[in-house]
């Protein structure tokens, strides 16, 4: 079960929206890897508005998604791909429902 996630916003420079794409589909070989996270979604909000949802069983898994390729990878990218830096919310995950 899932209690705790991350709702990570980004705004994409004018021009970047295919390179924040290639940047999100690129993470999830890498959160794969990531035994605490259960659930990864990179989404596109709009034309150049984008986000993650991840969901752990708990706040370790979070924390040590927050510290891991992904977000180091995401910081690294910041001023390159994205207008204002990623806007970054821990939420509490009331109810799921995952495969399996």
């Amino acid at each position: 079960m899932v209690k705790v996630a991350l709702f990570v916003r980004l705004e994409a420079k004018p021009g970047k929206e295919k390179e924040v794409e290639s940047f999100l589909m690129s993470g999830l070989p890498i959160v794969n890897e990531e035994p605490a996270t259960t659930a990864w979604f990179g989404i596109r909000l709009g034309p150049s508005t984008f986000g993650i949802f991840d969901a752990f069983p708990n706040e370790a898994g979070r924390q040590a998604h927050l510290s891991g390729k992904v977000a180091a990878a995401l910081m690294a990218k910041t001023g390159e791909l994205f207008s204002e830096p990623p806007s970054i919310e821990k939420v509490d995950v009331l109810a799921a429902k995952l495969p399996g």
